[in-house]
């Protein structure tokens, strides 16, 4: 692949992600759906779709084969329930306490829990870069969430609360899927991860139970770009960009999701965003950027290749 159609793909793929958080915002707030009958939708179709992707490319015996080893078929269960189902379900409901920006920006503070983590198991010792990395994301998170006052909250806990939980569970599904990509495409890990947690959802709301007739056209588009464009494509472009750009490129522009979200939070549903949040904005997304643009041996992603197998699947 070309350098320009890797830079294509990420672009649109990380707008896409970001746009579709707050397309999910206001499917909560204008048409009353139920975050857990979105996630379990999104879930199932996405992961259908992925498979079905896998299925026509040249490696389909890998669609079924990761279940023919009891090695590979459990870790690839709790994947998907503990990591994929967790992570969409918090950062939806994050959403709707919240909303999409905030949602979006707390889950990036899973870099910083990694980091925490490979220091606390002893994998690697905190250096400056990291302190510096880990009081910037501190500074924005307190920023985001108070606007400078810390009398008063510029969101709501539940938000909090969720906005945190899926930065823990988004740290969670980075770490644990390592051994699996190892030995399987990452459309058939994610696209089983997928359709187990939706599968796992539709026990508490089955994707069937919804009053379809109530909802006008527009809702419909709003669902079809959630699901196809916002989950699907946003996955598989990532995805896709990796053939064309090195991993570093494509998580630097892969920043473009909390951007995004930020914009179309505050330019499409209007709410408002204070001198305070916009600097905590800037901070968490610098995050982003110095952990991608890092390239000594700290750096987040080269110490889970090289730690990988000290990881218990």
């Amino acid at each position: 692949m070309s350098r320009k159609r890797g830079l294509f793909f990420v672009i649109t793929g990380a707008t896409f992600w970001g746009i579709g958080g707050t397309v999910s915002k206001k499917l909560f707030q204008q048409y009353s759906i139920d975050v857990d009958w979105l996630v379990t939708t999104r879930l199932l179709i996405a992961g259908f779709l992925l498979l079905t992707i896998q299925l026509i490319g040249k490696d389909r015996s890998q669609v079924f084969g990761i279940w023919k080893n009891k090695e590979t078929a459990v870790p690839l269960i709790i994947y998907g329930l503990v990591g994929m189902l967790a992570v969409q379900y918090t950062y939806m409901a994050a959403i709707q306490h919240g909303n999409a920006a905030v949602a979006t920006l707390l889950q990036y503070l899973a870099p910083v829990i990694i980091i925490i983590y490979l220091v606390l198991s002893k994998q690697s010792a905190l250096v400056k870069r990291d302190w510096f990395i880990v009081t910037l994301a501190l500074i924005g998170c307190f920023f985001l969430l108070t606007n400078g006052s810390i009398s008063k909250l510029s969101v709501s806990t539940l938000a909090i609360v969720w906005g945190i939980l899926s930065g823990l569970a988004a740290a969670f599904y980075t770490l644990y899927a390592i051994r699996l990509l190892k030995q399987f495409n990452s459309l058939v890990i994610v696209g089983w991860a997928m359709i187990i947690g939706g599968c796992a959802l539709s026990f508490i709301h089955p994707p069937w139970q919804m009053d379809f007739k109530s909802l006008p056209l527009e809702a419909y588009f709003y669902l079809i770009f959630v699901i196809i464009f916002g989950t699907m494509i946003a996955f598989w472009f990532y995805i896709k960009s990796l053939q064309g750009l090195s991993a570093k490129e494509s998580s630097l522009l892969g920043s473009l999701e909390p951007l995004s979200a930020v914009l179309t939070t505050v330019f499409w549903l209007k709410d408002r965003f204070g001198f305070f949040q916009w600097v905590g904005t800037v901070c968490i997304i610098g995050v982003v950027f110095i952990l991608a643009l890092s390239k000594d041996s700290t750096d987040v992603t080269n110490k889970i290749a090289e730690n990988e197998k000290s990881f218990e699947v």
